[in-house]
This record gives structure tokens, C-alpha cells and sequence, in this order.
């Protein structure tokens, strides 16, 4: 009797919780861990930041360069006058795909005005390692795509997509498309398209209208942007009416 081996708890066994049968489990972790992590540190409302992983701000030959110190700039402008507004906790905290590139840049500028940011890393056969500028109680890392698109985008009050490639497409028309359909009710996010040149010689809004596959009404679910100056005072203008919301909506 002496050498009777006790089987682990169903939620201490590795192999039951990797296998098939457990997904679901699996994906509310990465559900409930965010929302209690922000919950504990009151993390009210973020503004998400979109773009190339491509883009290194020491590379100045890099056509990318010159937005990667806007989009350093811009973060740091919306992370220092965000620190001391009301109500209690953590608005329009800066929050990317924790990767590098774009990504670094806004938490970098966030980092420098001495505020909290956000890195929301992806586990993927090629690693990508989140860039030194998170706040460490604000890393995550996810396994399901899905999951990490739902807490980039819940919170969100606002999304600036600087140029980008696959990435920054699917994510920025997810947004697009939960806006145009009702799901996010378009007065609470707003959306920048940042690089003006870039996008509209990118994506040709204009022929989706002429062939009718979006209305006129649904190209003005954004607002381009090529200043960090500019785009800044258009936000702090639009998301001062957040500063009401006295916690987080989910």
C-alpha cells in the first residue's frame, strides 16, 4: 500500500492540460489572467498602437525610420498628459503587439514619460521576443491569436495604425469591420491611419466606394494623420470625454 503513487489534480497534470481536450481551458486562461491582471492594477482604457515590426529606429536608411520616431513621439505626448488624468486608475495607457519595430517605439515613448505600458507578445514558431520597453507587470504573452485580438482591441479608445504590413492589416480591419457592423459602436474608438502618403497608396478607399463594396459613410471611420503634433491634439480632444468612465466596460 505504502507504494500507491497519487495521480495529479486534473489542474496540476501537464499532459491533460496541453492535450486536445483541455483548449478550453486553455483559452479562458488567457481570458480570466488578463482581465484579473487588469482588474489588480486598474487599468481603465488604453490607446493601441498598430504597425511594422520592420520598422528600427537606428536604421536611418530605413524609409520606416522617420515613423518610428513619430510613433515614439506620439506615445510619449499621449502617455504624459494621460498620467494625471481622473478618475482613479490607468487611462489610455499605451498598449502594441509588444514586438519590435512600431511597437518598441510606442512603448518606448511611453517608457520615457514615465508611464505604464502595455506589450501583448504571440507565441509563434519563429519567436518574437518582446521589445525592453514594457512595464513587466503589463507583459503577456498568448498562444491563440483570437484571444490576443480581443484583449489588443477591448479597451481600446483609440487605434493608430502607422504602416505596417500583414499584421497591421488584419488587426487594423478587424477594427474597421467590429466598428462598421455595430459591435464597437464608432463614437467609442476612434482610428488613425497614421503616414497619410502611405496608406492611401496602400489602400484605395476610394475604389471600394466607386465599386460599392463600402459606402461613402464607411470611409469616415478614420482620420489620417502625418503629424505627431496634430494627431495628439485630435485625441486628447476626442478621448477627454472617456475621463466620465469610472472603469473598465468588460
Amino acid at each position: 500500500m505504502d507504494d500507491i503513487t497519487i495521480p495529479p489534480k486534473a489542474y496540476e497534470n501537464p499532459e491533460f492540460l496541453a492535450s486536445p481536450e483541455a483548449r478550453t481551458v486553455r483559452i479562458l486562461s488567457e481570458y480570466l489572467e488578463p482581465l484579473s491582471r487588469f482588474k489588480r492594477l486598474k487599468v481603465n482604457s488604453t490607446v493601441l498602437f498598430l504597425g511594422s515590426s520592420l520598422a528600427g529606429g537606428r536604421d536611418k536608411n530605413s524609409l520606416l525610420n522617420k515613423y518610428y520616431w513619430e510613433a515614439e513621439e506620439l506615445a510619449y505626448r499621449i502617455t504624459r498628459w494621460a498620467i494625471p488624468l481622473k478618475p482613479k486608475g490607468k487611462n489610455f495607457v499605451v498598449c502594441t503587439g509588444a514586438g519590435p519595430g512600431m511597437m518598441e517605439a510606442a512603448n518606448r515613448g511611453a517608457a520615457r514619460a514615465g508611464g505604464k505600458t502595455i506589450g501583448m507578445n504571440i507565441a509563434l514558431p519563429r519567436e518574437q521576443r518582446p521589445n525592453a520597453y514594457i512595464s513587466p507587470e503589463l507583459a503577456f504573452v498568448f498562444h491563440y491569436f483570437f484571444m490576443r485580438k480581443f484583449w489588443l482591441i477591448s479597451r481600446a479608445k483609440a487605434v493608430i495604425a502607422f504602416p505596417g504590413g500583414y499584421g497591421t492589416l488584419d488587426e487594423l480591419f478587424e477594427m474597421l469591420t467590429l466598428v462598421q457592423t455595430g459591435k464597437i459602436d464608432r463614437e467609442d474608438v476612434f482610428i488613425i491611419l497614421y503616414g497619410e502618403a502611405y496608406w492611401r497608396k496602400v489602400l484605395n478607399f476610394e475604389a471600394l466606394i466607386k465599386a460599392g463594396t463600402i459606402t461613402p459613410d464607411d470611409a469616415g471611420l478614420f482620420t489620417f494623420f502625418s503629424d505627431p503634433s496634430k494627431a495628439f491634439a485630435f485625441l486628447k480632444k476626442k478621448l477627454m470625454k472617456f475621463c466620465r468612465i469610472l472603469g473598465p466596460t468588460i
